[in-house]
């Protein structure tokens, strides 16, 4: 693990960047309380804590594996950008 994956929080610009995503989408997990985050100094600026961020990936892992054992998604995994 490198320096920057030891911060105990992540910026919701680290988190994108780590989903390969982009940070509206970040900003709706948080808004819609599918990823914990909080607000920190007179500014307002967000920060998630890495151990909820892992839980965020552990709980879409088996929500996936849940949709897959129930038939709701494909048995192919698409190729990228599709």
């Amino acid at each position: 693990m490198t320096a920057e994956h030891d911060n105990r929080f992540l910026t919701i610009e680290q988190v994108a960047e780590e989903l390969n995503s982009k940070t509206s989408l970040i900003r709706n997990l948080i808004q819609t309380g599918q990823l914990r985050a909080f607000q920190v100094g007179p500014r307002g600026v967000w920060r998630v804590g890495r151990q909820d961020f892992e839980d965020y990936i552990a709980d879409a892992y088996r929500r996936t594996a849940e949709r897959i054992a129930a038939g709701e998604l494909a048995d192919h995994v698409p190729e990228e950008g599709q």
